[in-house]
């Protein structure tokens, strides 16, 4: 499929190259919005303008949506007032308001002015909420009922007004004052056996909903959790404000799952697409993360320095510390990236600490079990017999096998608490993965390490 539309894209590139504008535009036209937005990253900056102008005005609304910000900058910059305005007129708004927040401040206030005054209205309600809020990615353009309302009346109404709706399927019972009461679906409407039964006789009482304070990440798994294609939200008096779409939580599982992986990498997140990022700032999204890292690592290297005479004493035993610090590090970051995800779908909470770190623990012995013995074997099967190494003793074999045993164990109760204390204090869990956790199992393991030496060698 992918292969299929890049043959596409070119062919419809070259048409723009040789001016085949009418053939261009009856193509464009048969397109979906996110596919046409696709074909401008290939674009000149010069090209962009002409081709967003071949589109029809409601393609040209939708496909505006689906592009990126840069992009949308240059074409607000050479709209005329007249196009700005068509544009805008045909943006729900919820995507207004994603617009006006990533526009500079003069673009910003060119958009407003050209807005009319319920749209501009509605922006500024959508901008007063927190960032990562319900209310932040909501759209106050719903169909609303009165419970007194007759089926009829209430299919005449959204024939009326679900024009201009971003969902017209869901619609929300509410009363004079905007309480939220219930819910019905088109297909309650159509399937009603009386056109003049009232709507409070066929809504759905009992409503799941969300404030405008709710955090958009628990939004994102409620649609997950109950398939819904909208959901209501409301003020602190149980006011309907606004609904988020399904297209909304879906952004927005995107940016959270994103955000995690970055965090989980070692980096800060980006607010931009990898091509779009500059070394620079690639360079601030690292650099903070690899410093704070680097400077943990130190004591790593001060535990090697304090156990440099018995590292003398037994020259072999430095041969083996590269193998317990990564074992370490890749067992601790198994047991973080696994809770770090149960956490995020909400299958865990702080009280289960007790039950995560029991079965840990006993993944812990086995697991660690199983490497110390195939090390066991390595050793004396390779370093020994095969290479010959007459340093490595039975005291020495001993030494490496109990510390990966111990080191396994300690890495994984590690990676399951560090995330799961995170959460109990309002942090991201993925803040604590694998490079963070990575940097305290190695300084453990080699503590471990040292010990059980100067214990079984006498060192």
């Amino acid at each position: 499929m992918a292969e299929r539309f890049e043959i596409v894209e070119k062919a419809l590139l070259a048409m723009l190259e040789e001016k085949k504008y009418s053939t261009l535009r009856d193509i464009l036209v048969t397109m979906n919005p996110s596919d046409v937005a696709g074909l401008f990253d290939g674009l000149e900056e010069k090209q962009i303008p002409l081709l967003f102008r071949l589109l029809p005005k409601e393609l040209a609304a939708e496909t505006f949506v689906e592009m990126d910000s840069a992009a949308q900058e240059l074409l607000i910059r050479g709209f005329s007032d007249n196009e700005l305005k068509e544009v805008l007129d045909e943006l729900y708004v919820d995507d207004a308001a994603d617009l006006v927040e990533e526009m500079p401040a003069n673009v910003v206030k060119r958009i407003l002015k050209h807005a009319d005054p319920e749209m501009r209205s509605s922006i500024n309600q959508i901008l007063r909420y927190p960032d990562n809020s319900a209310g932040s990615i909501m759209t106050t353009e719903y169909v609303s009922l009165r419970p007194h309302m007759t089926v009829e009346e209430a299919i005449l109404r959204i024939r009326r007004q679900g024009i201009d709706k971003e969902t017209i399927y869901t619609c929300y019972v509410i009363e004079k004052d905007r309480t939220l009461t219930g819910l019905v679906t088109v297909k309650d409407l159509l399937l009603a056996e009386d056109d003049e039964a009232p709507i409070e006789d066929i809504m759905l009482r009992n409503l799941i909903y969300v404030t405008t304070q709710t955090d958009q990440e628990e939004v994102a798994r409620m649609f997950s959790k109950y398939n819904f294609l909208a959901l209501p939200v409301v003020d602190g008096e149980n006011r309907m404000v606004g609904i988020v779409t399904f297209d909304d939580a879906m952004d927005v599982m995107e940016e959270e799952a994103t955000e995690d992986i970055e965090l989980m990498g070692g980096m800060m997140p980006s607010e931009k697409p990898y091509l779009k990022s500059t070394p620079i700032d690639l360079f601030k999204n690292r650099i903070p993360w690899l410093l704070m890292l680097m400077v943990s690592a130190t004591f790593t290297g001060l535990i090697i320095t304090s156990f440099e005479d018995a590292l003398a004493a037994q020259v072999a035993l430095t041969a083996f510390i590269p193998m317990l610090m990564d074992t370490g590090g890749n067992s601790g970051s198994q047991s973080s990236v696994t809770v770090i995800r149960a956490l995020s779908l909400d299958e865990l909470k702080f009280r289960d600490l007790g039950l995560v770190l029991w079965k840990e623990l006993r993944t812990a012995v086995l697991c660690g079990g199983v490497l110390a013995a195939a090390c066991f074997g390595k050793i004396w099967l390779v370093d020994k017999m095969l290479l010959g190494n007459a340093s490595i003793t039975l005291g020495v074999s001993a030494v490496v096998c109990l510390t990966l045993w111990i080191t396994v164990i300690v890495a994984k109760s590690v990676g399951c608490m560090l995330p799961m204390a995170a959460k109990a204090v309002k942090l991201d869990p993925a803040v604590m993965a694998s490079p963070f956790v990575t940097t305290i199992v190695d300084a453990l393991s080699l503590l471990v390490y040292f010990m059980f030496a100067k214990i079984l060698l006498h060192l």
